[in-house]
């Protein structure tokens, strides 16, 4: 099977398809199975930089779409890259703004060459072309930068997902050829990163294998799943990564774009997805829910207004040995702005501990039991 230069599968699981490795990037190396932080517009929402190295994460996101808008990817060119200009040291990725360009209906238009769209800035327009993409993503500098593709909504109907699907695959040959010939062509602010296809097909079988085999064969450093958690239930994201992860290379990481809550992540480690990222923590946190051992709880509750203890006494992150679960739901009634960072910094340090713990029973031939006992425990309260 293909592999990659960049990647390597450090141990694999006795009893599941979960594996660890590293990923080695201009900015350092990164421990997989791995949860990557949203950072849409050059931050992750509610926290610093500092924090996030301080949690351990070594990998966060960044969005094509919205850099490119504001403030630009010829600013961000010379800051000395989106790690210059947002004065992060470790790895970053950036997609390729296929899912907030296709989310954008009423304002796009979708062609062979690519898709025409209006800024939802000034209404200027704009046109996102494989090669352009390609171009952006090599100014902003990130360590893997996605291909272009289309991510149609769901539901959708087979014949336009075949359409799509053809379109994709055309995409990103054109910007594979135009990833190559850019990188020779002039200094980019990084000067090694690697491109990931992705790999669509909506809810059809048939579409998603033929696709991770077009996309495995073009050779690209690593593979990515895409057009999942677009409106599809939890079986039909499952079925995807059913029908498609072992039809990945071996030897490459596989990346599940947009996924998910921390059973979506367990479930994903156990088929052998590598990365995963979602802006759930965040988003949540900043919208008075925190992720605890035992569920998902809402700090707006009234059982909250007379608990003077840690909203989750077996966490040990600075927030829940330092503040109540009362006076955090008294941040959160007074619209305290200081709420929505806690509670994220909370939520990235539950799913940081996630990743570590995951990781350590795969090393130790034990993430079966891992899954079983978080899900035991996580269940109580019957959310996700």
């Amino acid at each position: 099977m293909p592999s990659s230069s960049h990647y390597r599968v450090t141990h694999r699981a006795a009893d599941c398809a979960a594996r660890c490795g590293i990923l080695s990037t201009a900015h350092g190396e990164v421990e997989t199975p791995v949860f990557m932080p949203v950072g849409t517009k050059g931050t992750v929402k509610a926290t610093t930089q500092e924090d996030l190295e301080g949690l351990g994460f070594r990998i966060i996101l960044g969005n094509t779409y919205h850099l490119y808008l504001r403030p630009g990817v010829d600013l961000i060119r010379e800051a000395g890259g989106l790690h210059g200009f947002i004065s992060w040291p470790r790895a970053m990725l950036t997609d390729s703004g296929g899912f907030q360009v296709f989310s954008l209906q009423h304002i796009r238009r979708v062609g062979e060459d690519g898709v025409q769209f209006k800024s939802y800035i000034d209404g200027s327009e704009h046109l996102f072309t494989p090669e352009r993409v390609i171009e952006i993503e090599l100014g902003l500098g990130a360590d893997v930068i996605m291909a272009f593709d289309e991510c149609p909504a769901n539901p959708c109907p087979y014949d336009y997902a075949r359409e799509s699907l053809n379109r994709t695959h055309r995409w990103a040959a054109r910007c594979k050829e135009a990833f190559h010939h850019l990188r020779e062509s002039q200094a980019w602010p990084n000067p090694d990163p690697l491109l990931f296809g992705i790999v669509q097909g909506s809810t059809y079988r048939d579409l998603r294998e033929e696709s991770a085999a077009f996309i495995t064969e073009l050779d690209f450093p690593g593979n990515a799943i895409g057009g999942v958690s677009v409106g599809e239930g939890k079986e039909a994201v499952m079925a995807v990564m059913d029908w498609t992860v072992h039809r990945l290379p071996e030897g490459k990481p596989r990346y599940l774009m947009g996924v998910g809550t921390p059973i979506d992540i367990l479930d994903a480690v156990e088929r052998g997805v590598d990365m995963m990222d979602c802006v759930l923590p965040t988003r949540l946190g900043r919208n008075g829910s925190a992720y605890t051992s035992v569920g998902r709880i809402n700090i707006k509750a009234n059982q909250y207004s007379r608990e003077f203890g840690p909203m989750d006494p077996n966490c040990e992150c600075r927030v829940c040995r330092r503040y109540s679960a009362a006076y955090l739901r008294h941040l959160y009634k007074s619209d305290e702005m200081l709420v929505g960072m806690l509670l994220t910094y909370h939520n990235l340090h539950f799913y940081a501990a996630l990743m570590e713990g995951a990781r350590q029973a795969i090393r130790e031939d034990r993430f079966t039991a891992y899954r079983r006992e978080f899900l035991e425990r996580y269940a109580d309260n019957g959310k996700q």
